[in-house]
């Protein structure tokens, strides 16, 4: 009788005692962005955002799997969260209203055009003087807020994927395409364009990525882990030196690495 009052003393405890965490597997989702989430033939994932998000996760207590989407369908799967982490969108008033951004960003792009070297557009900054011209941009992506003003004055074509864009380019189908310098650069050079089109001056605008979690309230608490953990990883220099490893332009180094200029990056 006592051997089993003790039993059930100790059973009872033990309900009601702290209960080990157990880690939680994150699914991480975007688009192959060049130097920020990649899937190399070998099966391994590379990438600023990949790295960063290893560590918050490692430091979290979670753990993280990465897959491949088109664009639309991955900022479709995190709005509906059945996603918990969006890699690397811009920010926009409609994307604000899906998603639930973390506080600063982890990259900065250069949006720019390109054309065919033979025939490049006269392009001064004026997005309103291109109206006579045959534009392309990829479908799903965020060019900022002076180009969303403008869209609808111009002759804009959207594209599934950039490698469709840029070979519309060469091809003449289009005299313009509105990318990213960071995407456009080695996807030129794999697909040997490099010769048949040129990075215009100036740049469209400059924007930042972020990591993005769904709006549902359920993920509020993770967000807010990741945004203190993140802020650590900003304050302590070290996404600065997860960027330069990278070679991804980061924010919080533009003290110390500024922003590379329209001439010197010419695709």
């Amino acid at each position: 009788m006592r051997k089993t009052t003790s039993l059930l003393l100790a059973l009872a405890i033990g309900a009601f005692a702290p209960q080990p965490a157990y880690a939680v597997e994150r699914l991480a989702v975007g688009a192959t962005f060049s130097n920020i989430f990649e899937e190399g033939r070998d099966g391994q994932w590379r990438g600023l955002g990949v790295d960063v998000l290893r560590l918050l996760a490692a430091r979290a207590g979670d753990t993280i799997r990465f897959q491949l989407y088109p664009w639309p369908r991955a900022q479709a799967m995190v709005e509906r969260a059945q996603a918990d982490i969006l890699v690397g969108p811009y920010q926009s008033p409609e994307r604000l209203l899906r998603f639930a951004f973390l506080d600063q960003p982890f990259y900065r792009d250069r949006l720019v055009f390109y054309a065919r070297r033979d025939s490049a557009p006269p392009w001064q900054g004026d997005l309103t003087a291109l109206k006579p011209h045959r534009l392309a941009a990829v479908r799903g992506w965020h060019y900022g807020a002076q180009f969303d003003r403008a869209r609808k004055l111009l002759d804009v074509s959207e594209v599934s994927q950039l490698e469709n864009g840029l070979q519309m380019l060469a091809h003449g189908r289009v005299e313009l395409l509105a990318t990213n310098q960071r995407n456009s650069t080695a996807l030129i050079n794999n697909l040997h364009l490099d010769g048949a089109l040129t990075l215009l001056c100036p740049d469209i605008t400059q924007l930042d990525g972020y990591l993005a979690f769904p709006r549902d309230p359920k993920f509020s608490a993770v967000r807010a882990r990741y945004n203190v953990l993140f802020t650590e990883m900003v304050r302590s220099g070290e996404l600065a030196r997860l960027g330069a490893r990278n070679g991804v332009l980061v924010p919080a180094a533009d003290t110390a690495r500024p922003a590379a200029s329209c001439a010197d990056q010419r695709g």
